[in-house]
């Protein structure tokens, strides 16, 4: 590949510095309203790209620094950098994104999920509810965290693509973009407008308009603080021990580690129109089936499937034995947080107009949400919808207790 630099032929330095090292610049509000996102997320991965790399941000803007700051870079490193600045100059240049195919290597993985349709579809959503600011999110820590990159989760799955290989099998191939690092609260309100704004476009809907979303106390402020009343990944429902982390601690972990993407978590799980995947477009997810409902999935790991009627303590214990086992049909797989679940709900509900876990159907299942553990109160959050009150109802419930419409849904995390 070309190493593309800035010139007075191509794109004036000045214009690229601006572009690049202003947040809020003419050049970005020259482009069109759809792709100024599109735009904040290149110029972070450039700016990112530079600080991994030693790159003086000034360097961006003047020609020479840059070539001379590039000749030292491994040329994969080198390859990047030329294909982010082109990718830059062709936006700028064009006014839209340059809709350029993954490589190679990757096509076959875009081709296997879906992965361009599903992944456009999740962030057009996400900047239409308000989470995602110009390509990114704003942490509980005030940091922002930019939204992965197609291309970057691609190469993920890709390099995860023997372990995935059996997942994929059984069934695991519908995407969720999750902005973990986000507050609770945040996100329980873009719910909430959410369901409002969909109301006022679904004349059908029939929300109770002035309480659609019944949430319990304890979910306020879980998650920040000094003493976070919500911890996430517990190892086991106890008050002493559980063994799980604050959001805080998670994202200070996930910082500048190759191993995940900074305040996002990226899952797969069974789509909704599980038996079709392979020749109709994906969509919602996959309900959580009564005991006796449920089918098998997969032919390398038959996967048995989780029905309801189980306590969370004992869908826990599934998630732990299956750890250490690779044999085991669940391996490598998680529990949901209550913010997986609020993204898992307006996706499904745009994509398939109906409601997540809608468990007065009869068919359905009320969800544990056993990725996330309320320590104080010694409680396990669990989501549903309401069709009785016609609203969407986030409570917690005992981690003994055992209800037969009342399941589990299990994600692999990317």
């Amino acid at each position: 590949m070309k190493f593309f630099h800035p010139s007075p032929e191509s794109i004036p330095s000045a214009i690229l510095g601006e572009a690049v090292l202003s947040s809020v610049s003419d050049v970005r509000d020259s482009l069109p309203e759809q792709h100024r996102a599109h735009f904040e997320t290149l110029r972070q991965e450039i700016i990112d790209f530079a600080q991994a790399h030693n790159i003086p941000r000034e360097a961006l803007a003047k020609p020479d620094l840059l070539r001379e700051a590039a000749s030292k870079l491994p040329t994969p490193d080198l390859e990047r950098l030329a294909n982010l600045l082109e990718r830059f100059e062709y936006l700028l240049k064009n006014k839209e994104p340059w809709k350029e195919k993954l490589p190679e290597h990757l096509q076959d993985i875009e081709r296997l999920y879906h992965l361009r349709e599903q992944y456009t579809s999740q962030v057009a959503l996400l900047e239409q509810v308000g989470i995602l600011k110009e390509g990114t999110i704003l942490g509980i820590d005030n940091k922002k965290y930019p939204i992965p990159t197609l291309e970057q989760i691609a190469s993920r799955l890709f390099e995860r693509r023997e372990m995935l290989h059996t997942k994929h099998d059984q069934g695991f191939t519908k995407l969720l973009l999750v902005p973990f690092g986000m507050s609770l609260d945040t996100l329980i309100n873009t719910l909430k407008q959410f369901l409002l704004s969909y109301n006022q476009s679904h004349p059908s809907f029939n929300l109770d308009t002035d309480n659609p979303l019944y949430t319990w106390s304890g979910y306020q402020g879980a998650d920040i603080g000094d003493s976070p009343k919500l911890v996430y990944y517990p190892q086991s429902f106890t008050k002493e021990g559980h063994g799980g982390k604050t959001k805080a601690r998670i994202l200070e972990e996930q910082d500048n580690n190759p191993d995940f993407f900074p305040g996002w978590t990226i899952h797969l799980l069974q789509p909704s129109n599980l038996n079709t995947q392979d020749t109709e477009t994906l969509k919602g997810f996959a309900p959580i089936p009564r005991k006796g409902q449920g089918t098998s999935q997969g032919d390398l790991t038959p996967r048995p499937p989780l029905e309801s009627g189980q306590s969370s303590i004992e869908y826990l214990s599934i998630l732990q034995k299956a750890k250490g086992d690779e044999d085991s049909p669940y391996h490598h797989e998680s529990g949901l947080t209550p913010e997986d679940w609020i993204i898992a709900f307006m996706i499904h509900l745009t994509e398939t107009g109906k409601f997540l876990d809608n468990w007065q159907n009869n068919t359905e299942s009320i969800s544990y949400l056993t990725g996330a553990f309320f320590s104080s109160s010694t409680s396990v959050p669990f989501a549903y919808w309401d069709r009785v009150r016609r609203r969407v109802r986030l409570f917690r419930f005992d981690p003994r207790n055992r209800g037969g419409y009342v399941g589990v849904r299990f994600s692999v995390v990317v």
